[in-house]
């Protein structure tokens, strides 16, 4: 590495040098779950500065959320040199401009780098990226990537994963799948594999969470940031002690779909969110959770014909409360809409505010997650983001609000406690000819 010179007279750590290496290589994928302050973000943010000069095209430096790639990245000082990192990494000598507003930097030469969010990276105007690094993609909408794949793919592009680890989720899986893959770097590092800090500090560490978080979540938190264990629990989570039982009890496995049950759906109506459904069907006391679907900017005519290519015998389709509100323009709910394709629609009832709603929800949850069992192929996404739905934290008053973080677990977590609520109500097991008689009587085809 002799040869590298970097601006600020920065170069790699140690420990950094493999993964760096590999990239110089070749090495178009890469996921460094790596303890926190290793410095994951400045070896990626230098990377990309070596490429906005060798290759002429857009990049990305992408977030869990946009709103808070400003404090985490653009706004983020490295306190032994009292610069900021972007300007570190990007000098003015590059940079033709630097525009605070949209955290974006044009390049001397043509080429861009800008800040984004991973719950904003469909509406995103502009040519594609040709280099992407995804921070903290533990927390990330695992969606992001199956978007960005085939166009990194086709334009020869690389993507570099960053995180800590948050349970067995999509970076467990991506990193099962790559670590042995020949076109993929994959490292998991933790702090006592860098030697990046003492005993001492690292003790101190531990001490501030417990304080911060209470001695229970305070070690799982730091046996998450420091020590990268995939089987810490997530912090505030709410249903993550009950999601890794049923891992552990096998019940997130083949569940295939029973031709003598109905198939209930349960949705999550977004405007201009995704759109959620879980599959479901009473099997004596179990509940089989065998399909999921997930998309956005779709009408509600396509959500119905996925219905229909699906061999399934439908019963009922349990849909939240706001999903009677009428446009004004039309005088149409999305309830006379989805009627209208021919779904036997019920609607739950609000039990007041909405955060009561929730929270009832959230109980529901939990009361029925002992009796689920889970496609592991076909609910992976839904499965991980019931691990990931947590309380939002407080970090001035040191505590959890008793609201859920909105983000990409939101939705799949929201449809499923609207299951919870109107599963007491749907018709329960039975057989094919059972299931016509049903929907004959109630009038749909």
């Amino acid at each position: 590495m002799s040869e590298l010179v970097l601006p600020n007279g920065w170069n790699p750590r140690s420990y950094q040098l493999p993964a760096w290496k590999a990239l110089e290589s070749g090495i178009k994928r890469a996921l460094l779950v790596w303890h926190r302050r290793a410095g994951k973000d400045d070896v990626c943010l230098h990377w990309a500065a070596t490429q906005v000069m060798q290759r002429v095209g857009n990049y990305w430096h992408m977030l869990p959320e946009y709103a808070q790639a400003r404090k985490s990245v653009w706004e983020a000082v490295n306190p032994h040199t009292g610069m900021r990192r972007i300007d570190e990494a990007f000098p003015d000598a590059i940079c033709e401009t630097k525009r605070s507003q949209d955290m974006f930097i044009r390049f001397r030469n043509g080429a861009t780098w800008q800040l984004v969010g991973s719950d904003t990276y469909n509406s995103l105007v502009g040519s594609p990226p040709i280099g992407v690094t995804a921070s903290e993609w533990a927390l990330a909408d695992p969606a992001a990537w199956a978007y960005l794949r085939p166009i990194l793919r086709e334009n020869g592009g690389w993507a570099v994963f960053i995180t800590t680890p948050r349970g067995k989720n999509h970076v467990h899986r991506m990193y099962e799948g790559a670590k042995d893959d020949p076109e993929w770097f994959c490292q998991r590092l933790s702090v006592s594999d860098t030697g990046a800090m003492d005993q001492k500090a690292l003790e101190k560490e531990r001490i501030e969470y417990q304080r911060e978080y209470g001695h229970e979540d305070g070690d799982a938190l730091f046996a998450q940031e420091y020590l990268v264990d995939w089987d810490a629990a997530i912090v505030g989570s709410y249903f993550g002690k009950m999601m890794r039982d049923a891992d552990a009890e096998k019940r997130v496995c083949s569940v295939p779909y029973d031709p003598q049950a109905l198939v209930h759906t349960a949705w999550d109506l977004g405007l201009s969110d995704n759109t959620v459904i879980w599959f479901f069907q009473v099997v004596g006391q179990e509940i089989h959770l065998i399909d999921y679907i997930e998309n956005s900017g779709q009408p509600l005519a396509w959500y119905a014909g996925e219905l229909a290519k699906r061999p399934y015998a439908y019963g009922e389709h349990i849909l939240p409360h706001d999903a009677e509100a009428r446009e004004l323009q039309t005088n149409r709910s999305r309830t006379d809409t989805l009627r209208g394709l021919n779904l036997n629609v019920r609607v739950l009832k609000a039990s007041g505010a909405e955060r009561i709603l929730v929270a009832d929800g959230i109980n529901a949850v939990r009361t029925i997650l002992p009796r689920c069992y889970f496609d592991k192929a076909k609910c992976s996404k839904g499965v991980d983001a019931l691990k990931a739905y947590r309380r939002e934290w407080d970090d001035k008053r040191k505590t959890f609000h008793d609201r859920p973080v909105h983000d990409w677990a939101s939705h799949p977590s929201d449809a499923f406690r609207y299951l919870a609520l109107g599963i007491d109500a749907v018709p329960g097991a039975g057989h094919r000819e059972s299931a016509k008689r049903y929907r004959e009587l109630r009038g749909y085809a």
